[in-house]
């Protein structure tokens, strides 16, 4: 076998059953090759003799120099979920009103994280720094294997949190303390995100060290890099730090997957599994990111927005003796039952149909089938979407439709219905609250003719039927079984920094921003290509910077041509307009502006008159930014600052709550600058300066503006 030439991109999913891997090409993102192994938990190195070997299959499938290497894991996720976590140990500093304030901390080793399983927290006060030792030393007799360091207004002044930290680690004892996981106040939010996130160190790190060194062992000298909660890339050395950023994973680097290898710029992503499907947003070119809860409060860790239904390829089918009531939420693999579908149709000859109980304490109204020998098979969402005929013949869940429909029959005969009725009535209960999420999804984050793209094994088991019952575009995403694999891949290095200052000046903004694109510069990003999206909440005095920018080897050969034909019919699919109406309104090398007149979306938008609906497309061909009522103006990095304060000031909207400057992008080399989280004129100008001033002054620049409703 010849070995790939060039360098790849190597990504790897640690799941609950098997690791996949994947090889990409690194400048075409072609996949290369892909392997799937039994998730190792119970070898003596863990989940890291899995990985260890998977990279040894994927070598000797592939070859080729490892530039990069990501894997996302559930570990995390698992660990809480579990109540599998370490003792954990507050350090209260202060005295007065700051002591009584840490004391009530200790109240957080009431937070279940699993029935029965609650977070055990030692506490231990520190009313003088230079003991701060000793309050370790104290910790350490209670049992404690990880001290969390939690002062009020840290954020502000951090030397007392320091002070702990520091004689934590001069003992060998893992510590944490509550400004380094954020900058925002709320001291028990912040504490309790502390907290969690020293549970999970100890197993984290442990598990880190083993992984490292399996890539060590493997040859591959590239950094290892772990896909955060958020969709982004983290460093191992962060991920020690930080490992609670790593949680909630799982479905965060499918919709990487989706985002990056998708093309997919305002759409719905549903990753489907066997037991369940994750659903999530893309919603111009980014997803979407909220405080995560865990264990029943909300945190400060940031997180992927997904909503999980309890529908999968595998899933049951519950049946009242009449008609089918449900399905799910368990499944054949709880069950230990094998797919009916995927048995030769000779099997299936006679089946008879009989009811279940999944678990013992479950209802004993599924349904499976007896095969002759008194052999038991699932009878599973799939089966009845490959015997409906609406699993596309590609797709990692397709199956012979011969033994689909003999499958069907038995449940067909008790309802006293044709095999396609029966099998269109199990698939109409099986979207229902799928599509329940879905549609309030598009109606909360407000997206115009959003793309339903499936993921995971059992894609075509859910999303072709729930695309044509909901009317909406849809397609199976390319190698939808590996897509998490794919997406740890193709991730970007992603970092979020949150201060709270109060009447922040321009210099407090560009700092914010200065901190994270600096973050993920030393994790490896590519400066040039760093994009930072800042937003100021006057309201709460937040402010947001969320930087993601591509290590050097994942920046793709732009030299290859997009159809224009093919971009153009995209952008009027996406304006709801006929391609001739579509119009070339500015460019910059890296970018193509086009626009139409349309209508708003939404009941009102019917009435109204129709308006400039702009698109931005990048060099792939994909529409990175969507705009309603927008003004496009061309200048130059030298004089857009100016262009901006200028134009700001004509379309600023003032009103009982103050002024609201327009809702700005700005795109300057290969980077679109997202400015409409800022509401402030001179604050826009600040930020637009910023992203200009490392480019030539003649180098032309657009300036998107959107007066804000």
């Amino acid at each position: 076998m010849a070995f790939h030439p060039g360098p790849v991109r190597v990504g790897i999913d640690v799941g609950g059953t098997f690791t996949d891997a994947v090889a990409v090409d690194a400048r075409t993102f072609e996949l290369l090759g892909q392997v799937k192994v039994p998730t190792s938990h119970d070898h003596e190195d863990g989940v890291a003799h899995g990985i260890l070997e998977a990279l040894e299959k994927l070598q000797a499938e592939v070859g080729g120099e490892v530039s990069f290497l990501a894997h996302g894991t559930t570990q995390a996720t698992n660990a809480l979920l579990e109540g599998d976590v370490a003792t954990v140990g507050i350090a209260g500093i202060g005295t007065g009103f700051d002591a009584f304030a840490t004391r009530r901390l200790s109240a957080l080793g009431k937070t279940e994280l699993a029935p029965g399983r609650r977070m055990p927290v030692r506490f231990a006060p520190v009313t003088d720094l230079a003991a701060a030792g000793d309050a370790v030393d104290d910790l350490a007799k209670q049992g404690a294997e990880v001290i969390v360091a939690v002062e009020p207004f840290s954020v502000d002044d951090p030397e007392g949190e320091r002070a702990v930290t520091a004689a934590a680690r001069e003992r060998g004892v893992l510590a944490t303390a509550t400004h380094e996981i954020t900058g925002l106040y709320g001291l028990t939010k912040r504490a309790r995100t502390a907290v969690l996130n020293a549970g999970i160190m100890p197993r984290m790190v442990s598990t880190a060290d083993l992984v490292e060194a399996s890539v060590e062992r493997a040859g591959i000298t590239a950094p290892l890099m772990v896909v955060r909660g958020d969709g982004g890339v983290m460093s191992l050395p962060e991920m020690r730090r930080r490992p609670l950023l790593t949680a909630l994973s799982g479905p965060a680097a499918g919709v990487a997957g989706a985002l990056m290898g998708e093309k997919l710029s305002e759409g719905v992503f549903l990753e489907t599994g066997g037991t369940s499907t994750d659903v999530s947003v893309i919603r111009r070119g980014r997803v979407q990111v909220r405080h995560a809860h865990l264990g029943g409060h909300e945190t400060y860790l940031p997180a992927l927005d997904v909503r999980t239904v309890g529908v999968g390829g595998g899933s049951l089918i519950r049946f009242s003796g009449r008609a089918v009531t449900e399905v799910g939420p368990r499944s054949a693999h709880i069950a230990g039952l094998p797919y009916a579908c995927f048995e030769p149709a000779s099997a299936l000859a006679g089946a008879k149909l009989v009811t279940v109980s999944p678990r013992p304490d479950d209802p004993a109204d599924y349904v499976a089938l007896e095969l002759s020998g008194g052999r038991r098979c699932a009878l599973t969402l799939t089966c009845a979407a490959n015997a409906l005929g609406v699993v596309p013949d590609d797709a990692y869940a397709h199956a012979e439709g011969e033994s689909a429909r003999l499958a069907l029959e038995p449940l067909a005969a008790a309802m006293g219905a044709t095999v396609d009725e029966a099998a269109r009535a199990v698939l109409e209960q099986a979207v229902k609250p799928v599509r329940a999420v879905v549609d309030g999804l598009i109606a909360e984050y407000r997206l115009e003719r959003p793309t339903l793209v499936g993921g995971g094994g059992g894609a075509a088991s859910v999303t072709p039927f729930l695309g044509e019952k909901s009317l909406r575009d849809w397609r199976i995403a390319a190698h939808a079984e590996v897509i998490s694999p794919l997406g740890a891949a193709l991730a970007l290095v992603r970092e979020s920094v949150e201060r709270i200052v109060p009447s922040p000046s321009n210099a407090d903004i560009l700092a914010v921003r200065t901190e994270a694109e600096s973050a993920v510069v030393a994790q490896g990003a590519d400066p040039a290509g760093v994009e930072v999206d800042v937003t100021v909440d006057p309201r709460r005095n937040l402010v947001r910077a969320v930087a993601t920018g591509a290590t050097e080897l994942r920046t793709k050969d732009r030299s290859s041509t997009v159809d224009d034909l093919a971009i153009r019919a995209a952008v009027a699919r996406s304006i709801g307009v006929r391609p001739g109406e579509v119009r070339e309104l500015d460019g910059t090398a890296q970018h193509r502006v086009f626009g139409a007149k349309a209508r708003r979306t939404g009941f009102l938008g019917r009435f109204a008159k129709p308006v400039e609906q702009v698109r931005v497309v990048d060099g792939e061909g994909v529409i990175r930014l969507h705009s309603t009522g927008s003004i496009v103006e061309h200048t130059d990095a030298g004089s857009a600052p100016a262009r901006l304060a200028t134009l700001a000031d004509q379309h600023t909207r003032y009103g009982d709550g103050g002024s609201r400057a327009p809702a700005v992008w700005l795109l300057a080399g290969p980077k679109i600058a997202d400015l409409s989280g800022v509401l402030d004129r001179d604050q826009l100008v600040a930020l637009a300066g910023a992203e200009v001033k490392t480019r030539a002054a003649d180098e032309p620049v657009v300036l998107i503006l959107e007066d804000r409703r």
